[in-house]
């Protein structure tokens, strides 16, 4: 689906709920929309039957959680404004560009 700036964030050991995060970016809501759909029939298709989707009517920013993990696609500036890469990463070397 041609997401953009996709990055992978290892939260084994820092985080409960989830053992990596996937952020990447949309052009456009529709886009952000479309990789969202992939990524989730993705999941489900090898097997994952608890997939939780949120944010698909407005398509600024969608979360997919799958449980081990958890796929955030933004629109560039939504992207921008909230940085989870920041947020996650701050003073560690756990982010890897896709």
């Amino acid at each position: 689906m041609k997401a953009e700036d996709t990055v992978t964030i290892d939260l084994r050991g820092k985080s409960a709920f989830s053992d990596y995060m996937v952020v990447t970016t949309g052009r456009s809501n529709r886009h952000v929309g479309a990789v969202a759909e992939n990524v989730a029939k993705g999941l489900k298709e090898t097997g994952n039957k608890k997939v939780h989707i949120e944010g698909v009517p407005n398509c600024d920013w969608v979360l997919i959680d799958s449980g081990d993990i958890i796929v955030h696609v933004f629109r560039p500036e939504v992207r921008e404004f909230y940085n989870l890469e920041r947020l996650w990463t701050q003073n560690t070397a756990t982010a890897k560009s896709v």
